[in-house]
C-alpha cells in the first residue's frame, strides 16, 4: 500500500517545507519579503515535520501534496541509495535552481565538455597554478578592508570567476552577467570575442580545445555553458563566508588550517591546491548548510519504492538538508566536525551529499573545492578571522540556517 500523507500532514509540509523552499529562490532579489518565510527557525520546523512523517509511516517514501503538486518524499536512509542508483537518463531534469548542479539532464556532448573542461574527478585541476594566481590576486582585494561581508566577497569572487572562465580581459565585465539571462545574441558575441583572447588555461580556452566549434553554430551552446559555469561561482561567496565563520568559532581548527595554508604557499605543483584539511572544512560547511537543500527528480519510467509502483512522471524529492543533519543517523549532526571527511568512506556516504552522488554527481566538485579552499587559504595565511556577527556557540548545536547576508567577520594580521 502507498504511504500517503493526510490533509493535515500535507498542510504542515507545505507551510514548513515547501513554502520556505520556494521563497529561498527570491531571497537575494527580495530579502525583506523573504525574511518572514525563510528565517533561521524554518529549517528546524521543516525537519520536525519530516521526522514526524517518517515516524508515522515507518520510514517508507510518502506521497505528500505540496504547493506545486504531489511529491514522493524520501525520508529514510535506506531509500537514498536507490535515489542515486537510478540511471540519470531515467530521471528528468530537476526544476530550475533545485539541483545545484546545472549539468543534470544536459545533452551528452555538453556533459562531455563539462567533464573535460572541469577535469571531473581530478583532485587538482590541470590549470591549478594559473587559477591559484588569479585567486591570490583577487584575495588581496578581499582582505584589504580589515573586514569581510557578502558584498565585498561577491565582488572579488565575481572578478575571479570571469578571469577563470573567460580570461583576464573579462575581469571588469560585470555587465556580461546581466546579458547572459536577457540578451542571448549580444552575450554570445561578447563570449566569442573573449574566447578569441582567452588564455589556454581558462575554462573557455579548454573548451575550445575540446570542441573546436565551441563558439559556432555546430558546437555546444556557449552562452548556456558560460552561464552555467559563472552561476556555479555564485555559490562560492556564501560557502566561503560560512566556512570562515565556522572556523572563527573554532580557533584551534582555524590555526591548523592556517598552518596548512602557509605550508601550501611554499609547496610546488599540485600540492599547492590540495589543501585536504581546508577542503574538509568546506565539505563540512556544505553538510551543515547545503547550497541546495532539496534534490528533485521527475521519473521518466515506472519506478518501484519498497514494493510500491509509482508511475512515470512522479516527482521524487530528496530533502538533503534534513538527511545531512538528521541526529538519528548522522553522528554529531548539528556540530562542526570537519574530521569526519578524513575518511574516504565519508565521500561515499549517501546520507551526506554536498555534490550529489553516482551519475548525477557534479563534475565541478573538485574545482569548486579548489576555488573555495584556496580563497580560505589566502585569507587565513596572513589573517586571523573573528566573528562580529553572528556569534556561534562552538560546543552547542549550530543554528539551522546561516544567511550569508548577515555574516560579518573581522580580519586581524597574524
Amino acid at each position: 500500500m502507498t504511504a500517503r500523507a493526510g490533509r493535515g500532514e500535507s498542510a504542515r509540509f507545505a507551510a514548513a517545507h515547501t513554502l520556505p523552499a520556494l521563497v529561498r529562490g527570491f531571497v537575494s532579489a527580495r530579502p525583506r519579503a523573504a525574511r518572514g518565510h525563510a528565517g533561521p527557525d524554518r529549517p528546524r520546523w521543516s525537519a520536525a515535520t519530516l521526522r514526524a512523517l517518517r515516524d508515522r509511516h515507518g520510514g517508507a517514501p510518502v506521497l505528500v501534496r505540496g504547493l506545486t503538486g504531489t511529491v514522493l518524499l524520501i525520508l529514510d536512509p535506506q531509500d537514498i541509495r536507490q535515489f542515486y542508483a537510478e540511471p540519470v537518463g531515467s530521471l528528468g531534469r530537476a526544476a530550475a535552481g533545485t539541483d545545484g548542479c546545472a549539468h543534470a539532464g544536459l545533452r551528452d556532448e555538453r556533459r562531455a565538455v563539462d567533464d573535460s573542461v572541469l577535469a571531473a574527478g581530478l583532485t587538482v585541476h590541470p590549470s591549478c597554478g594559473a587559477f591559484l594566481s588569479v585567486l591570490a590576486d583577487e584575495a588581496r582585494r578581499l582582505t584589504a578592508g580589515g573586514s569581510l561581508e557578502l558584498a565585498r566577497v561577491r565582488h572579488s569572487v565575481a572578478r575571479a570567476a570571469r578571469r577563470i572562465v573567460l580570461g583576464d580581459a573579462a575581469a571588469e565585465d560585470a555587465e556580461l552577467g546581466r546579458w547572459l539571462g536577457r540578451f542571448h545574441e549580444r552575450a554570445g558575441a561578447r563570449i566569442a570575442a573573449y574566447a578569441d583572447l582567452a588564455e589556454p588555461h581558462t575554462l573557455i580556452g579548454r573548451a575550445r580545445r575540446h570542441a573546436e566549434p565551441f563558439c559556432g553554430p555546430a558546437g555546444p551552446d556557449p552562452v548556456g555553458q558560460v552561464r552555467q559555469w559563472l552561476a556555479a561561482f555564485d555559490l562560492v561567496p556564501g560557502v566561503l563566508l560560512r566556512t570562515l565563520l565556522l572556523l572563527g568559532a573554532h580557533p584551534a581548527e582555524q590555526d591548523a588550517v592556517a598552518a596548512e595554508a602557509r605550508a601550501a604557499g611554499w609547496a610546488q605543483g599540485a600540492a599547492q591546491g590540495a589543501l585536504p584539511r581546508l577542503r574538509a572544512c568546506v565539505r563540512e560547511s556544505l553538510r551543515l548548510y547545503p547550497a541546495v537543500p532539496d534534490l528533485i527528480r521527475i521519473t521518466r519510467a515506472e519506478t518501484e519504492w519498497r514494493g510500491v509502483r509509482h508511475p512515470a512522471g512522479t516527482c521524487v524529492v530528496l530533502p538533503v538538508l534534513f538527511h545531512q543533519r538528521d541526529p538519528e543517523h548522522v553522528p554529531a549532526a548539528h556540530v562542526f566536525v570537519p574530521g569526519r571527511w578524513a575518511s574516504r568512506a565519508a565521500d561515499r556516504d549517501v546520507r551526506m551529499a554536498p555534490f550529489s552522488h553516482a551519475g548525477g554527481r557534479c563534475p565541478g566538485e573538485q574545482l569548486g573545492l579548489l576555488v573555495t579552499a584556496a580563497l580560505c587559504a589566502e585569507v587565513l595565511r596572513g589573517h586571523r578571522v573573528r566573528p562580529v556577527r553572528p556569534l556561534l556557540d562552538p560546543l552547542g548545536p549550530l543554528p539551522a540556517a546561516l544567511d550569508p547576508q548577515g555574516i560579518r567577520l573581522r580580519l586581524t594580521r597574524r
